[in-house]
């Protein structure tokens, strides 16, 4: 499934407009605040689901090799971590809505977790 399609389904707002290219394929979901398990479990081309909105957060995301970053719950980063992102080339989004409902959207779209 591509990202576009996950970011207008799901009404995120693009925190890196810079990266505008959204038309990657995502390769599941993974939901997690605990950033050491990302790091050892989030699927490769992913697109993690987190209330966390620190810079560790981008660092993970850049070794996870992520697709993109949903802040749920109305959490948004500060500046500073969003110009990282960008630095990086992580596309960052958020949403008003909690990480279990974002989690229940991406699943009724067909997106599913790691299968290790």
């Amino acid at each position: 499934m591509k990202l576009a399609k996950i970011v207008n389904q799901l009404k995120l707002d693009r925190m890196t407009p810079e990266l505008s290219n959204e038309d990657i394929e995502v390769s599941g979901g993974y939901i997690s605040d605990l950033l050491s398990d990302v790091m050892a479990n989030a699927p490769r081309g992913g697109v993690l689901v987190t209330i966390q909105a620190h810079l560790n957060v981008i660092a993970v995301a850049v070794h996870a090799e992520l697709a993109g970053v949903v802040f749920a719950a109305g959490r948004r980063p500060e500046e500073a971590v969003r110009q990282k992102a960008v630095e990086e080339g992580v596309r960052l989004y958020t949403t008003g809505a909690s990480a279990f409902d974002v989690a229940g959207r991406l699943y009724e779209m067909g997106l599913r977790g790691s299968q290790q």
